[in-house]
């Protein structure tokens, strides 16, 4: 090969990408995972960069839903994926954009039957230039432009399920760490009482048939309390996955408790409104959407594509002694196939998203009305439960002030802090669901709360954060 042949070769060659492995091996991936802490420092480097006022204190003593938040955003595995994947659609924009290159041929021929004196050999080159023709590049970069912008709004939709998690854990956490509080508090109670009903029993004031249902309750509450601690002990697990730390990680640390209705949703202008904007504005339904433009763009390029591309071509051949140059246009003739096939299948496919929105804002509206109500029926029975408690609590002090009068004795108030004590669990119990329905009316209209930017790339995926 001659040196102006291969010098060109060279140069397209030392522009080409290399290949660089990054393998991957589970047990140093686990080991990355197991070494996640809250006193991360490249956490408290995101903390800096997207809530500085969290960061004033390091490491913090406690920790609540906005700063935990925050933590799950750096954190849980679920966005390191989605933002991958925006990864791809955007690299695939890039693809998209990519012209066809031009080809080059040598083709050398060789004649039998040369004459004498002359090179049998008639050395020839082409060159072949592909046009693309009706718009296809630009539609195509339209089309992988969409798919991107659906990447894009999924991040912030899994955002949206990573805080809805970590939201449910902290109040399934605070419920049962309350409840065992006061499970425990049932059972000194309990345990009272039964001393006092064995004093009277065995001085002939009670029966045996008296003291079996209270050793029954007692049992009973004692079983309570145990599972209690079994339930702190999984929302605690919980919570570590809604966070992506490993339940280590939360050893000693301190979480504020999370069990009232979100505050900004008592702030929200005319609920009609903000349920329209829900049906436009929430980012699955801006995802969907961009799919259905993405849709409309693969559509039209399929119907681009009945029009065939051109490809300029020029050759040269040294044909023993003679120089000959020629040019050639070619094209496809559509006669045989005018891409009906494709086309139908990317009209269906357009329709088939249409029917995913509609389907989507269905889901949605369903969302948001049964929220809304179990908000409002929790929001009511809270209300009554509370003026329950608050008539037990009057009530426990009455019997109090008796009983330091003398008109009252040790078991009356053991049974009315015992009353407390069931009244206190059925508001927490209601306070609990209340929070959670809270929770979902909020995820449901998407309302906009304090964050980082989770669309964007936050930190290398394959930094070991120890």
């Amino acid at each position: 090969m001659s040196r102006s042949l291969l010098l060109p070769c060279v140069v397209l060659l030392a522009g080409c990408a290399g290949f660089e492995p990054k393998p991957l091996v589970p047990a140093q991936t686990a080991g990355r995972f197991e070494s996640r802490t809250l006193a991360d420092p490249g956490l408290r480097t995101f903390i800096e960069a997207n809530a500085p006022e969290l960061a004033k204190e390091w490491p913090r003593r406690s920790w609540d839903l906005p700063s935990l938040t925050i933590v799950a955003f750096y954190y849980h595995p679920s966005l390191d994926v989605a933002r991958a994947q925006w990864g791809v659609a955007n690299a695939g924009v890039k693809t998209a954009a990519g012209r066809p290159n031009p080809t080059f041929s040598i083709t050398p021929g060789y004649a039998f039957n040369a004459a004498s004196g002359i090179s049998p050999w008639f050395p020839g080159v082409t060159f072949d230039v592909p046009i693309e023709t009706a718009g296809k590049r630009k539609t195509r970069i339209t089309h992988a432009e969409y798919l991107a912008e659906a990447a894009r709004h999924n991040v912030t939709t899994v955002a949206w399920q990573v805080r809805s998690n970590l939201r449910k854990a902290l109040i399934d956490l605070t419920t049962a760490e309350r409840r065992r509080r006061v499970l425990r508090e049932q059972v000194e109670v309990q345990q009272r009482i039964a001393e006092l009903v064995e004093q009277r029993r065995r001085a002939g004031a009670a029966s045996i048939v008296e003291l079996a249902p209270i050793r029954v309750a007692l049992t009973k509450l004692q079983a309570e309390e145990a599972d209690a601690q079994r339930q702190m002990a999984d929302a605690h697990n919980s919570l570590a996955e809604a966070l992506g730390l490993p339940v280590a990680a939360m050893d000693g640390v301190h979480f504020r408790s999370y069990l009232e209705p979100a505050s900004n949703l008592e702030a929200l202008p005319d609920k009609a409104e903000v349920r329209r904007l829900a049906l436009q504005q929430r980012s699955d339904i801006r995802a969907v959407l961009a799919e259905y433009e993405g849709s409309q763009a693969a559509l039209q390029l399929e119907v681009a594509k009945q029009y065939p591309d051109l490809h300029l071509g020029s050759g040269y051949q040294w044909d023993q002694g003679e120089h000959k140059w020629n040019l050639a246009l070619t094209m496809e003739l559509p006669i045989l196939n005018r891409n009906q096939g494709p086309i139908a299948e990317a009209e269906a496919r357009r329709e088939e998203t249409a029917a995913q929105l509609m389907a989507l804002q269905a889901k949605v509206i369903a969302e948001i009305d049964r929220a809304a109500a179990a908000l409002s029926t929790t929001a009511e029975q809270l209300h009554k439960l509370r003026q329950i408690h608050q008539a037990l609590g009057d009530q426990l002090r009455s019997v109090q002030a008796r009983l330091s009068a003398g008109g009252a004795d040790q078991l009356e108030l053991q049974n009315a802090k015992l009353e407390m004590g069931a009244s206190a669990l059925a508001l927490l119990d209601f306070e609990a669901r209340s929070s959670l329905a809270a929770g979902e009316l909020e995820d449901a209209l998407q309302i906009p709360f304090k964050a980082p930017s989770v669309a964007q790339p936050q930190r290398d995926t394959g930094d070991d954060r120890s």
